[in-house]
């Protein structure tokens, strides 16, 4: 079925790609301008993607329960998408998301930190199923008179908005669709691939196994001004799926972002802050039960009411037409498990995006980018005597802080169709020095309708 799917969907692309390329071939200006003349009320927009993923051979004297393979593996994801939105007032639009997914992260999205593919759920299915990601109503509220136009996109309907607005956004959607945005780095099916490069390693966001949960959020834009604030569901144990809506375990993240100009080119800064509350596991609690009853440390047989805070910096900057560069920063206290998102408690990623204009394919992209990902002393402890957590657990642990360097070549072969091919380098994969380093390689073709 999955061949099927993709045979038919390329055949559709390369029959029309003359005709997308041709659509998109009016400057950003005049695509503005067209959207000012007409405001869309409805919209059908859809993506596909396949990532195939090739994990090296790699040195390691032991594994345990969530290491990565040390014989190599090669796994392949794929998701097709559909975005369907619908005006049901001239400020209000609701959309809706279903989507097929198939398909393995390497090692079952298991052994790093930093984890290899953003196109990889932590449960995956050999067979394509249908699942419904996101549905969500969106409620803007004018605060002045100044508009700009608002080209039509996925779950963005043409049209025009207020330059000062208040926004309410509520239903189903990921906590990052709107929070630790970051334009050079936040689109595994676009930009680089591995976890803590496109979102903040260390913001524990709230989310199932697939990345989504439900929650409102409620924003204020003021020109390059702009302060969010969300509550989201939690799951109900850590890393879990989410079925019904219960705020009992809840998340509350809020933003502030400034936008700026250096030497003439656009700048953003956003400061993030995040609290979980629910039933979590101390490290420490799980250490001390472990020693008196001389079994392996787990978080899940001490957990407690408790509260997890945290914290993210991300900046991002132009440097030249379609090419900046980025930098994040995010901790959290590091004394209970990790809930949702995984094993991380401080990290710090950067890197640069460049168009292709240097070199003659100015639809092109090439990413270089870093992470260094770090345990706090507890969790190291807690690891190190067998304890296992979301994504790691080698079963000991010589530990090193998790350092990673990832690149990557997207060719756009039309409007509608890319291709990428994506090389990570990961030193002391899981926080362990007695294992890698590890290599991966990777192959993308994104498509958009």
């Amino acid at each position: 079925m999955k061949k099927t799917i993709l045979t038919l969907l390329l055949q559709g692309l390369f029959l029309s790609a003359g005709h997308a390329a041709a659509q998109s071939a009016a400057p950003v200006e005049q695509a503005a301008a067209d959207v000012k003349q007409e405001t869309e009320n409805w919209a059908i927009h859809g993506q596909y993607t396949t990532i195939a993923q090739k994990l090296n051979r790699f040195r390691a004297p032991y594994s345990g329960e969530n290491s990565l393979p040390s014989g190599g593996r090669t796994e392949e994801t794929t998701d097709i998408t559909l975005f369907a939105g619908w005006r049901l007032t001239p400020s209000t639009e609701i959309w809706i998301n279903p989507e097929i997914d198939q398909g393995f992260g390497v090692g079952d999205t298991l052994g790093a930190a930093g984890y290899l593919s953003g196109g990889a759920y932590k449960l995956g299915q050999n067979q394509p199923y249908l699942r419904l990601p996101r549905v969500f109503v969106r409620h803007e509220l004018a605060l002045g008179k100044t508009t700009s136009a608002v080209a039509g996109s996925a779950n963005q309907l043409a049209g025009s908005r207020a330059d000062e607005r208040i926004t309410l956004t509520t239903g189903r959607f990921s906590v990052v669709d709107i929070f630790d945005n970051n334009q050079y780095a936040h689109d595994p099916r676009a930009d680089f691939l591995n976890w803590s490069v496109i979102d903040a390693g260390a913001f524990d966001y709230a989310a199932d196994v697939w990345g989504y949960t439900n929650g409102a959020v409620l924003e204020w834009n003021s020109g390059e001004r702009a302060l969010r604030s969300g509550v989201f569901q939690l799951s109900p144990v850590p890393n879990a799926k989410i079925a019904g809506v219960s705020f009992d375990k809840f998340m509350w993240v809020t933003e502030f972002e400034q936008g700026y100009a250096l030497a003439g080119r656009p700048g953003k800064l956003r400061a993030l802050v995040f609290l979980n509350r629910s039933e979590m596991g101390r490290y420490r609690d799980a250490l001390t039960l472990a020693a008196q009853n001389g079994q392996t440390p787990d978080t899940g047989s001490v957990r407690r009411r408790a509260t997890q805070t945290g914290w993210a910096l991300n900046w991002e900057q132009e440097v030249a037409e379609n090419s900046g560069v980025f930098l994040r920063a995010s901790a959290n206290r590091g004394e209970q498990e990790a809930y949702e998102f995984t094993d991380i408690q401080s990290s710090l990623s950067g890197g640069m995006l460049w168009s292709g204009q240097w070199w003659g394919r100015p639809a092109d992209k090439l990413g270089l980018a870093f992470a260094v990902n770090a345990l706090s002393a507890d969790a190291r402890a807690y690891f190190a005597a067998g304890g296992k957590g979301l994504l790691i657990g080698d079963g000991r642990l010589n530990y090193g802080r998790e350092q990673i360097l990832e690149t990557f070549y997207r060719w756009q072969w039309s409007s509608a169709l890319s291709l990428s091919a994506d090389l990570q380098h990961i030193r002391n994969p899981a926080y362990n020095r007695d294992r890698g380093p590890v290599r991966a390689v990777a192959v993308r073709v994104h498509a958009e309708f």
